[in-house]
């Protein structure tokens, strides 16, 4: 842990700077000095540190205007102060101010290692209420369905309407769009959430196979039935059953899911009794079913019975505007999953993921940002970084066809900003624009200073 803990100290004296450095290096932390607040300021927009030492009084810029500056432009820092000068009312204003600790200088190194292990226990806590507050919005929201696109508040707004119903659905949508997730947030915001969610691929299992899986069986029923098994149908009591690629079921089985959907009974592999079942069906297809119904490979009384409610994942294509929400996401979850602090895309590598078909839809952009995090030997992911996507294509210079106007705006703004270091005037120069407007266009899209 301590390998991934980083270490700013910030001190005038350079006796205090070198003691310090070499004892948080000893102990296996990472550690850079700065000799007064305005350098540790230039430290800190280069990289992110966890945890600064902030000596109280310094030429310029002194202790407390630092935690300050420090707790309004980076807030995740935790900040100790150490000072010769210390009082009660000093330290009381340091935390007030936003300061984790004080330390009163000369202080000896088991003092300096029970503040660390605070700071650290308490970062560690949090993190933890964090990540458990996450956990509990995806089951009360949409089940870590990323996207604030228009086609998406649509989606999310019909999974709200929809969820507390028990009438079958039909989710529609390419490869890779999650359909799964849809089904689970469903599931999630509905009456039957207590009770089981089970996923099948109908397109994985050989038609034998899944009628056993989903009927159950009894003790010699057939060949290699040691002993009797509960099927799907009774494992998901009360819950919902998502059969995912119903388009490959087979004509038997059609007849079979048919009976069960009309009559809520099924009948177990080896027996004769009839047994209730209670359960929600969803249903996903990337097939057109209507298409399969005239050529007579799915029956259309089966289409009516799961296709009460229709719901259409939109493809990545049609939704460009969440592209950098959906990498911003992709980029924390293996940035933590591979150990990297890999936190940035610069704006010509984002162009040429918003220029990008995405068949594969938000699966292959998840899998095009973990192989680039996994690769990666910066925090900043170049365009080089996704030449995978596109080989051959022309550097610098990504495709613009199928893009809106403002995902245009949105790249051209970004790249001349980052080309100019954001100096909005210059930056407003090169763009014939005002700088009200520039910072106008800024905030429509959602930009923000590097």
């Amino acid at each position: 842990m301590k390998q991934q803990v980083s270490v700013l100290v910030v001190d005038d004296e350079l006796i205090v700077r070198e003691s310090l450095y070499h004892w948080f290096k000893k102990e296996g932390y990472r550690a850079e000095t700065a000799p007064s607040g305005e350098a540790a300021l230039e430290c800190l927009a280069k990289e992110r540190f966890d945890i600064l030492f902030v000596d109280m009084k310094m030429p310029g810029m002194d202790g407390l205007e630092l935690v300050e500056k420090t707790q309004e432009r980076y807030p995740d820092a935790s900040v100790v102060i150490i000072t010769a000068y210390g009082s009660i009312d000093t330290a009381v204003t340091a935390m007030k101010k936003g300061a984790s600790d004080y330390l009163l200088k000369p202080f000896k190194p088991d003092q300096l290692s029970l503040v660390m292990e605070k700071i650290l226990r308490h970062k560690r806590l949090d993190r933890e209420c964090r990540y458990l507050k996450g956990e509990l919005d995806k089951i009360t929201r949409f089940d870590n369905i990323i996207g604030e696109s228009p086609e998406m508040q649509a989606l999310y707004a019909m999974i709200t309407d929809i969820a507390d119903t028990d009438a079958p659905i039909l989710i529609l949508g390419e490869t890779g769009t999650g359909k799964e997730l849809v089904a689970k947030a469903i599931h999630a915001k509905s009456g039957r959430k207590n009770a089981p969610f089970i996923p099948i691929n109908c397109g994985s299992l050989p038609d034998t196979l899944m009628e056993s899986e989903l009927f159950g069986f009894t003790r010699g029923a057939f060949t290699g039935a040691h002993a009797a098994r509960k099927g799907y149908f009774e494992v998901v009591a009360g819950g919902t059953l998502f059969l995912d690629e119903i388009g490959e079921v087979s004509s038997r089985m059609q007849v079979d899911l048919l009976r069960v959907l009309e009559e809520k009974k099924i009948t177990k592999l080896g027996e004769t009794t009839p047994r209730e079942v209670d359960f929600r069906l969803i249903s996903a297809t990337r097939r057109g079913l209507e298409r399969m119904i005239k050529a007579g490979t799915f029956r259309q009384d089966l289409f009516f019975r799961i296709n009460v409610i229709t719901l259409e994942v939109p493809p990545l294509r049609k939704r460009a505007s969440d592209i950098p929400l959906l990498v911003d996401h992709f980029l924390t979850r293996y940035s933590r999953e591979t150990n990297k602090r890999v936190d940035r895309v610069t704006s010509d590598a984002m162009g040429a993921l918003l220029s990008h078909g995405w068949p594969g839809n938000v699966r292959e952009l998840e899998n095009a940002v973990e192989r680039a995090v996994v690769l990666s030997r910066s925090r900043t992911l170049s365009l080089e970084a996704f030449d995978f996507l596109t080989p051959g294509r022309k550097q610098g210079v990504p495709d613009t066809r199928n893009h809106t106007l403002r995902e245009m705006e949105r790249v051209h703004v970004a790249k001349i900003l980052e080309q100019t270091g954001w100096n909005i005037t210059q930056a407003a120069g090169l763009l014939d624009i005002s700088r009200t407007t520039l910072h106008r266009m800024i905030k429509r899209n959602g930009l923000e200073k590097p």
